[in-house]
This record gives structure tokens, sequence and C-alpha cells, in this order.
């Protein structure tokens, strides 16, 4: 039987060690926090489970255009403490069901850390594990297994890491979980703050900025760039940073955070061109950081590139046969579906199935603000460079039935497709659930469908969906002019 050990519980390594388990591997999965990791724990499902409690107020802005009197935000009280145990609560028992699935499955799962041993000879590699004194540590061992803090040696033949990424903290704006916070200290707090300040404009700030700014929150948010979320879709980009300003947001443009400090009953955040801004709260958004440091990874001669990242190739090997890393802590995409793949890839590549490369241009992500953007394939930027030939269509929601009767005016589909094929190969979504809408033009994507096979599918009336296919026949018609 093969022996897998993966180091890490996030999605890149419980859906590896599922994979394994049912290939009849023998699997050791060792996580600190718990099953899930801090995707589910402290990142990716509390973040979305906050998000949703702010979409809830969202429904009661501007109700008189639909002829329904209310009192609006005014009339709309938020309990902080209230949101933020549910978003814990639901965290922990996601974690609890990933728990349960791996131990059903039969997964030797561990609660402490691991890190690579001595180099052997062989095809064999050691790991060395330390339990946890975490109650958590004590279930569903086996009988006579360590715990408590005695390291024990476990040799595998194959070794994935997964150990995720971590915020990363400025020396001048170091969070102490009381005003100057990151991400994961928001669900602390047992009370809305009265000004947020927000350092970084990336996706997740650009969330989190989105999510208490509909909860009435006053929001300032730094941006280092010429606009908010400069990697995504400038179009895209732009659309949501116009949102942000029309419904109140603060927005500093070209301005790069020197330090945040504590004053006691705020927070007063220094620019590097010599301005100031006072707030209740700093929230630091600004990236992260692998957790790669304490693995014994170079001592072991896997190659770690620039910033901790764990190289690897398209089917998760990094330099050392045997050795695989998936998730966060390869940079290769930051996103949990990614991440998963990866590990499933490894699994089946380390076990000899059949498997294909990972290929990142039918990956779809999407940007959890309001309203959303949701992305896949092809981009502006690579049609802009000349890279990639294609032509394209943007189409505002605007002219969509279903927008209108839902009052949105914000937002647009816009579809890129091969000028001589036609072939669909990329898209961006800009509406209320975007990461819904985007499905169907990956789903073209990964199947090589033309814009002329997307105008002739017959979509529901009314619906957001309808605009895609109007898109693909604005392409058609483009074509054939």
């Amino acid at each position: 039987m093969s022996r897998i050990v993966i180091i890490g519980g996030g999605p890149g390594g419980y859906e590896a060690a599922l994979v394994a388990a049912q290939l009849d591997a023998d699997v050791t999965l060792v996580e600190a926090d718990g099953a899930g990791g801090a995707c589910v724990l402290s990142d990716c499902v509390p973040s979305k489970t906050f998000i949703a409690s702010s979409e809830v107020v969202t429904g009661y802005r501007h109700n008189e255009r639909f002829g329904i009197r209310s009192a609006g935000l005014e009339g709309v009280t938020i309990d902080a403490k209230a949101v933020n145990d549910r978003v814990k609560r639901l965290a922990l028992a996601q974690s609890g069901d990933i728990q349960a699935k791996l131990i059903k499955a039969g997964v030797d799962v561990v609660t402490g850390r691991a890190r690579l041993g001595e180099d052997t000879l062989g095809h064999t590699h050691q790991v060395l594990i330390t339990p946890s004194n975490h109650p958590a540590a004590t279930l569903d061992r086996p009988e006579g297994s360590p715990v408590g803090g005695s390291e024990y040696a476990v040799d595998a033949g194959t070794v994935l890491i997964a150990t995720g990424a971590t915020p990363r903290v400025l020396s001048s704006a170091v969070p102490d979980g009381e005003r100057i916070l990151d991400w994961r200290q928001v669900y602390d707090l047992d009370e809305l703050p009265t000004h947020l300040v927000v350092i970084g404009s990336g996706v997740t700030g650009a969330e989190f900025a989105s999510a208490y700014l509909a909860m009435g929150v006053r929001v300032t948010l730094v941006s280092s760039r010429e606009r908010v979320m400069p990697h995504e879709d400038a179009d895209a980009a732009m659309a949501i940073e116009r949102v942000f300003r029309e419904r109140g947001m603060t927005i500093l443009n070209q301005s790069r955070a020197d330090s945040v400090v504590n004053t006691g009953d705020g927070v007063l955040v220094t620019l590097a061109d010599g301005r100031t801004v006072e707030g209740s709260h700093a929230l630091m958004a600004v990236g992260a950081v692998p957790n790669t440091a304490e693995l014994g990874l170079r001592e072991y001669g896997v190659d770690v590139a620039d910033g901790g990242y764990v190289t690897v190739d398209r089917v998760s090997r990094t330099n050392v046969p045997g050795i695989y890393a998936a998730g966060d802590c390869t940079g290769v995409l930051p996103l949990a579906s990614v991440a998963a793949m990866q590990g499933r890839i490894a699994v089946w590549h380390a076990m000899g199935e059949a498997v294909a490369p990972l290929r990142l241009r039918t990956v779809s992500a999407n940007v959890f603000t309001d309203p959303e953007l949701a992305t896949v394939g092809l981009s502006q930027n690579d049609v802009d460079a000349g890279k990639v030939p294609a032509r394209q269509v943007m189409l505002p929601l605007t002219g969509n039935a279903r927008a209108k009767m839902a009052g949105l005016k914000d937002g647009f589909v816009k579809l890129f497709c091969r000028p001589a094929t036609g072939q669909i190969v990329g898209g961006v979504v800009v509406a209320p659930k975007a990461s819904e809408l985007i499905l169907p033009i990956t789903m073209a994507i990964e199947n090589n469908l033309t814009v002329d096979q997307l105008a002739h599918t017959i979509t529901i009336y009314p619906s957001l969906s309808g605009s895609i296919a109007e898109a693909a026949r604005q392409l058609m018609l483009h074509e054939r002019q």
C-alpha cells in the first residue's frame, strides 16, 4: 500500500487526501488548526459568510424605486457580535464536516505540525510529525499513536506540501487585534468600526471595503495603484470603483501607507506623501506570504523561489521526486479551487493514474464585491498587449430586461473570441452573482465552443444570463460583417 503524507489540511490538502484514500493509499494528513485549514477557519469561508450578511443589508437600499416604503438603511440595526459569531460558527461547522469526511474515508488526521526530516536513500521520504496538545489531536487517533508534543517520524513514498499562506505584516503597521487588524482578526470585533481604513485595494481589500460599506460603515480605501484591483480587468475594476465612490467610499489612489499607529481610541495612518488619515480601525490587506519557512524544504533540496514559494510544474511536482506541492504555498494562483485541483493532480500523478496537467486558461475567478466581478480565460491585458489575437464585445446590463426589473444599472458582460474561428477564449462579468453567471462562459472555453454555438443557445427570458447569449450574437454579427 502506498504511504502518503500531506502537510496542510486546506483545500489543497484535504481534497488530495480524499482522492488518495479512494485509491486505497495509506494517508496521513497533518494540520495545525483544523480540517479545512485557514481557508475554512479564517479566510475564504468566513469572509464570504461575512459578505453574505452585508448582502442582506444591501437589500434595504433604495427600496422606494420598487414602490416599497421602508426606513432604509437608517432603520437597520446590525449586531456585529452576532454577525461575527455566525461567521465563526459556520466556519467551525464546515471544518467539522470536512473532518468527518476525512475520518470516514480512512485518513489518519493529525492535529499538529510536520516538516521534512533527513534525506533518505531509496524511494521514501522521512516526515517528522509533532502532534499538538489541541483536544482534536486525541480524536479518532489510532491506539498507541504519539500525542501531546512527542515528535515521531513517518516514512512516505509521497509527500504533499499544502501549507497555504498567511497575511503579510508590515513592520510599521503590525496588527494588534484591537485597532489594527488583519483579515483574520475582524471577526473578533463586538462592534462595527465607525470609520474603517482599508490598506490595500487588491481582491481582499476590495471585498472587505465593499462589505463594510454595505453595512453602513464609513470606509476609506488606500490604494497604491491608479485604480482598485489593479490586476483585474480594467473595465470591470473601474466599474466597481465607480460604484464604491457613488455609495460614499473614499478612495485614495496612488497612495501608499507608510505606517499605522493605534492611538488608543482609533488609528492614525500616515501616507508616503505625508498626508494622514484618522479612523476607528485599520484593516491590513497587503498580500500574503507562503507558510514554507519551517518545513525543512531547502535543507532537503526542494527548490524554493524568492518569496518562499515552492516551485512546481503543471502536475504539482517539485524538483525532488516524490515531493509535491499545492495551493497558495506554490504561488500559482491563490484560489481554493486551484489548490484543490493541484492537490488532486498531485495524488493522481503520484499513484500512476491518468492525469491532465493543470490548465489555468479554464480557471474562473470571482471577486465578491457588490457587484461581483468574475473572469475566465483570456484577459483584456493579453489582447491589448498583442499576445493573443481576439475580437471582443462588451454588453452593458442596462439593456437587459431582468436587470431593469431588479433596478440594476451597473455591470456588463464581455466576451473574447478568436478572429478566424469564433472560438470563445475569455469572458468577464460584472453583476450580482457574477460567480454564477461566469459558468456558461467557462464551459464554453473548456469545450472549445464558438460564438455561433453560444448564440444559438436558448436562454430563459428574462434573465441576466440572456446577456451572455446576446453578447455572443453580437460577436457573431461582427464576424460576418
